[in-house]
């Protein structure tokens, strides 16, 4: 027996975030619709997917939660999942860089380098991004900030191993010149080749050592390995590389897809192929970097708050509908504007209309016209040659486009052929016919014709939309017969059976009111964005201020201090410097509550300080403590005071 050919897609692991929005959402679904296109087409498909659970981020996010990062990441995980259920996400492998085979690889892979001297120990000084977990030199910041999300970012300088990607700049401009296919669409090979090749790749930092959530390296246990390298191997390593059986690798490597987000090609297409490189691996046949879903103007971003969230759309308009609307409004690999009108327009023409009309109205008419069961004897049209000729040329636009990942193009030929099959009952007119005995026949080759199309229509549905498709074989009665179901078949017209039964059923897609959808639409989305901002909001304070344990809270040493002078810092509007007596002992603390009290009149009061606090320089003057104060929702300070007769120097607990 011929073996099958292969196919192997992934998307990017994604980071563990609370809440998948729809532009994640985005990437999912379209690696899954070419897995279920290709898997029709008789492909033996391997589609991986799965989390990035390693970092700093995450190890803040479970500290300020009091658990630990596993345990966060295990919770988070399982949400992941879920939503993929919910859009009929049918992966081979979920992968997570906590999983046990992974772990091992990565450590295998880290040695494999260093041993042939393509990581080397240095220190690293430079900015660093916690939530994208990055890397940037002072010239890639975009006023200070990361370029990438906006946010505030670290000057980190620690020891570090560094990968020598400086090595293989050459070979990479040298290598996706001579492989035009292997970063799509083409603009994005520009923007690689002009903006980070050929100014010069840096040696890349690969270690940290100031936070432990991540995988050791083996023989420097204070160093865990860099979220990039141990992020980017699951494409390998989720495959068995570097197990006791690597026969998947062997199988399916190189990947035929890495499909991400146009922001991290950069990584996908320079470090990953860099790395497989200096492993001596084959390179992936291609890097597909999509666009981004715009709304109001901005990319989506959970820390924009303007987020959709796919389980909000799911639960008004179903699965199919979303999936479809995601690759169908937008052309792969451009940004495309989301909106709630576009979404709801091509619900109601697309899917009612055109799709959902369609079927309704020959089901119905078979019902009617002849009590559900066509009879055998059917009569040509003078229609039916140029329908089978439109349906025999959009069956292989259709493909050409999907091979491609044009799948807008896709949906779009596949449209025009549905469209086609309305005009051509139109043409035909059935009410017509039904009126004269001697055409009944010409009536039954009229609908067992618009049933057919129906047929082949329903099959290359399928990768799209994975419900409708089994609901309209429902009605035409061919449920599980493959061999009018399957792929090879939509190239022969004229499968059905000549005496074809029917079922009528509910519509598909149900007409929506737009006006006051929208309302609804607006206020179930805003109410999520609301939850999910609230969420993020507490999930900040609590990062801000992580629970400690009372050994934490005995390092800090509170004592009762009196105010014997205070004055105006010079060139601050804000600082107050002051004589403190603490027992014995006076010392000079800046506070900055100059705008909430004069000097005045904090001369002679009995405060709290933080005894044990660090000296540091501000506005040229040293502070050697900190005074306490309460602060209000407007900002206002009060010093917190003893009311008692208590002297300076007595502690605090």
């Amino acid at each position: 027996m011929e073996e099958k050919k292969t196919f192997y897609i992934t998307t990017p692991i994604y980071y563990p975030s609370d809440k998948l929005h729809i532009g994640h959402t985005y990437c999912t679904v379209a690696a899954d619709t070419m897995a279920k296109y290709k898997r029709l087409r008789g492909f033996d498909v391997r589609f991986m997917t799965g989390a990035d659970e390693h970092g700093q981020k995450i190890e803040r996010i479970a500290t300020a939660q009091g658990i630990t990062p596993k345990e966060y990441v295990d919770k988070v995980v399982d949400g992941i999942k879920k939503l993929w259920a919910s859009l009929d996400i049918t992966y081979d492998r979920f992968i997570r860089t906590t999983d046990a085979d992974h772990v091992a690889a990565v450590k295998k892979i880290f040695n494999k380098l260093y041993e042939k001297g393509d990581i080397y120990k240095s220190e690293y000084e430079g900015w660093y991004c916690t939530p994208c977990e990055s890397f940037y030199t002072e010239h890639q910041l975009v006023d200070g900030k990361c370029p990438d999300c906006g946010r505030d970012v670290e000057k980190v300088k620690e020891e570090s191993y560094f990968f020598r990607l400086s090595k293989y700049q050459d070979r990479l401009i040298k290598y996706i010149k001579d492989h035009p296919e292997f970063i799509q669409p083409p603009t994005r090979q520009t923007e690689m080749i002009a903006n980070f090749l050929k100014p010069g790749l840096e040696d890349l930092c690969v270690s940290r050592t100031s936070f432990s959530w991540g995988i050791p390296v083996d023989f420097d246990p204070k160093h865990v390995i860099y979220v990039w390298v141990d992020a980017l191997s699951n494409y390998i390593t989720g495959l068995g590389y570097g197990s006791d059986d690597d026969s998947l690798f062997k199988k399916y490597w190189p990947a035929d897809v890495h499909l991400v987000g146009k922001e991290i090609v950069r990584f996908h297409s320079i470090i990953w192929p860099a790395m497989l490189m200096a492993l001596d691996l084959p390179l992936p046949k291609q890097v597909f970097g999509h666009g981004w879903l715009i709304i109001n103007g901005g990319k989506m971003s959970k820390s924009k708050g303007n987020v959709v969230d796919p389980n909000v759309l799911i639960r008004r308009y179903g699965v199919d509908a979303v999936r479809y609307f995601l690759l169908r409004e937008i052309a792969f690999g451009q940004d495309g504007n989301f909106t709630n009108e576009a979404l709801i327009q091509r619900i109601n023409s697309d899917l009612a209309n055109d799709l959902g009309n369609l079927v309704s109205r020959t089901v119905g008419m078979i019902d009617k016209y002849f009590k559900g069961t066509l009879p055998e004897k059917h009569m040509d049209t003078e229609f039916d040659a140029d329908l089978k000729s439109v349906c025999s040329d959009m069956i292989g636009k259709f493909e050409s486009s999907m091979d491609k990942m044009m799948f807008s193009d896709a949906l779009t030929v596949l449209w025009t052929f549905i469209r086609r099959t309305n005009k051509y009952i139109d043409e035909t007119q059935p009410w017509i016919l039904v009126r004269n005995e001697e055409d009944m026949p010409k009536l039954a080759g009229v609908l067992y014709n618009v049933a057919e199309s129906i047929r082949i229509i329903s099959i290359m549905l399928q990768p799209f939309m994975p419900n409708s498709p089994k609901a309209i074989f429902k009605q035409l009665c061919i449920e599980g017969n493959k061999n009018i179901t399957s792929w090879e078949s939509i190239r022969t017209f004229g499968l059905l059976p000549k005496a074809l039964h029917v079922e009528r059923a509910t519509p598909l897609f149900p007409r929506i009111d737009m006006k006051k959808e929208l309302v609804e639409l607006e206020a179930d989305i805003k109410a999520a964005q609301s939850q999910n901002l609230a969420y993020k909001a507490a999930q900040a304070e609590k990062e801000e201020h992580p629970e400690i344990t009372i050994d934490d809270f005995a390092k800090v040493h509170l004592v009762t201090g009196e105010v014997l002078a205070s004055e105006p810092v010079k060139g601050s509007k804000k600082l107050l410097k002051n004589t403190i007596k603490i027992g014995n002992e006076t010392r000079t603390i800046l506070s900055g509550i100059a705008k909430h009290y004069s000097p005045e009149e904090i001369i002679g009061k009995k405060v709290v300080v933080v005894e044990n606090l660090a000296p540091r320089k501000m506005m040229g003057e040293t502070s050697c403590g900190m005074i306490l104060c309460a602060e209000n929702e407007d900002g206002k300070l009060s010093l917190i005071t003893n009311d008692k007769e208590f002297g300076s120097g007595c502690d605090v607990k």
